[in-house]
């Protein structure tokens, strides 16, 4: 069934795809400042495991490093959701990979070929970025609570191509024909839910092999950038049991932790 681009997010539409609903609550919002900040302030108020924001027009969506997330209304898919571990689990190391391979799988179970992941936290089709993710993490009463929010290119609007200082793509262009926003999110959550548990029980571990399969830099020669520090340049091996970037480097074989970095081709 091809999806009309300015289809409308519906709760019972998003809910009858789901099959699980009552694992997920749902906000539609027409605009908001950014669906993270929003959530993060709900779950310091008292938000359930499993809240979700999606918003059409968001003033200040926030992307890694402090980079704005530019959207447009009807040909992107913007949400955030939260989840809450339990208490004595450790820190949640790797969860942006394991987000990105639940993401992938989620598309290409829609159709969408060429899809690759861009440590730490990319989404990548055909070579260009449709899509970017961003883990917030806070603890609470000894237990680990993040906030994952993913901002998807459904189609590109010139204005925003023209706007951002890289190479971007959108579904649209991947796909057999343009994703229901509706079905797209309902799959992605169903996605998300089944990659949580799972991290919930063995960590970034489990899906190492899976985002290694679909890495977009293996085996090329890359520089790390990180604000106050000489770029590292080195060859891309993988990613560790734990999600560090492992670069083959002149002085040896060093392990990059997810963080304020930024990878690109040397």
């Amino acid at each position: 069934m091809q999806a009309n681009p300015s289809e409308p997010l519906s709760t019972p539409v998003i809910a009858a795809a789901l099959q699980v609903p009552e694992r997920f609550a749902i906000s539609l919002l027409d605009s908001c400042e950014s669906t993270s900040t929003l959530l993060l302030e709900r779950a310091q108020q008292g938000a359930a495991s499993g809240s979700v924001v999606v918003c059409e027009r968001q003033s200040a969506g926030r992307g890694r490093r402090g980079r704005v997330w530019l959207s447009a209304p009807g040909d992107s898919l913007t949400f955030s959701l939260l989840w809450r571990f339990p208490a004595g689990m450790p820190p949640p190391t790797g969860l942006s990979l394991a987000v990105g391979v639940a993401t992938a799988r989620a598309l290409e179970d829609m159709g969408a070929a060429g899809v690759q992941l861009k440590w730490p936290n990319d989404v990548l089709a055909d070579g260009a970025k449709v899509g970017g993710i961003l883990v917030e993490t806070v603890s609470e009463g000894g237990c680990h609570v993040v906030v994952i929010g993913l901002g998807l290119n459904i189609h590109l609007p010139r204005e925003i191509a023209d706007a951002v200082d890289i190479e971007a793509g959108a579904l649209s262009s991947v796909m057999p024909y343009a994703p229901s926003r509706n079905l797209l999110l309902a799959n992605l959550l169903k996605a998300l839910a089944a990659m949580l548990d799972a991290f919930e029980r063995s960590g970034f571990s489990v899906f190492a092999e899976a985002w290694q399969s679909r890495h977009a830099h293996a085996g090329q020669f890359v520089r790390i950038l990180a604000e106050g520090v000489e770029p590292i340049e080195g060859r891309c091996i993988g990613v560790d049991r734990d999600g560090a970037l492992l670069l083959d480097t002149v002085s040896g074989l060093r392990r990059i932790v997810s963080g304020d970095v930024s990878l690109r081709p040397a």
